[in-house]
């Protein structure tokens, strides 16, 4: 089994992360139900904060052949991609938007995307420590708040 680790300290948190990789997987009980099944794997994640210490464990199949790094490396790019469908469907309840049109789905989608971009680096330049959704709300009840934040990111 190939394994590979990494550690990372990011806004007061300590992060390690082991990932396992095999496709030595002619032991695995009902393997033929998944077609093209030639990898598993399984990625721990310990995080430390002030408030204590998490452990968790993902579990994956892939029909690739990946590395532990790579096996890293991908799930990593799953936790980013599932981050962003939150904050689209907890700030604009994108789950809840019944409109059927799919190239204004579309269109709504990036509009949501430049929006929640251009706060983030609102708040990134100017080391706001304000939730996302405060600063929404401040733009919608005082439409001169907007200005900061264009600003901000027309630099």
């Amino acid at each position: 089994m190939d394994t590979y680790s990494s550690c990372e300290k990011n806004r007061g948190r300590l992060e390690h992360r082991t990932a396992f990789s095999t496709c030595d997987i002619q032991w695995l009980y009902n393997k033929e139900n998944w077609e093209g099944l030639v990898c598993i794997g399984a990625v721990n994640t310990i995080v430390t904060t002030k408030k204590g210490t998490t452990d968790e464990w993902h579990y994956y199949i892939s029909s690739r052949r990946l590395s532990a790094e790579e096996l890293l490396q991908h799930a990593r790019l799953e936790w980013s991609v599932e981050t962003m469908h939150w904050l689209l469907d907890v700030h604009f309840m994108e789950d809840f938007c019944r409109v059927e049109d799919e190239n204004i789905q579309q269109s709504l989608n990036i509009i949501r995307k430049i929006v929640l971009n251009s706060i983030k680096t609102f708040k990134k330049k100017t080391k706001s420590k304000r939730p996302i959704s405060k600063i929404m709300l401040d733009c919608l009840l005082e439409s001169d708040n907007i200005l900061p934040i264009l600003m901000v990111n027309e630099n």
